[in-house]
């Protein structure tokens, strides 16, 4: 059923529960999985833009080695990715350019008032945006 499954990943809680069901489901489905990560650059510009550009990309070195050695763990090829972009566009262009079939992302587990009035996570965007289906894992805890 899947054979290439892109997961994106920042490191965070969510996002690693979200690395542990990719690669579960691409040792089950014998499919490569696709970890990327996108240094945001929807942030306004700093003095020391290059120095806040390094430190998001050592961050995404870190979760991208995360999610490699998850991979090797379970037998599982991990392909790594490192972008600039927009979050949400980055992830839609790279499950396009990867030729996915699914996209397994984390959710940051809003809620109450929060949940109500956000104006959209990034999960939420790939959802309304992307092509190939979007599998969202909550954390534990989450309702």
């Amino acid at each position: 059923m899947y054979d290439s499954i892109l997961v994106p990943t920042d490191g965070s809680a969510p996002a690693e529960t979200a690395v542990e069901h990719a690669i579960d489901l691409a040792a089950d489905q014998d499919a490569t999985v696709h970890a990327l990560y996108v240094v945001d650059q929807t942030y306004p510009a700093v003095a020391k833009y290059d120095v806040v550009v390094e430190g998001m990309e050592s961050e995404g070195e870190a979760a991208l080695d995360a999610a490699s050695a998850a991979g090797d763990r379970a037998g599982v090829p991990v392909e790594r990715h490192l972008r600039r972009g927009v979050p949400h566009e980055v992830i839609v262009d790279a499950a396009d350019d990867y030729g996915v079939d699914l996209v397994v992302m984390g959710t940051n587990g809003r809620t109450g008032l929060d949940r109500i009035v956000s104006t959209g996570s990034v999960t939420e965007r790939v959802v309304r945006l992307s092509t190939v289906p979007v599998l969202a894992v909550g954390g534990a805890g989450e309702g």
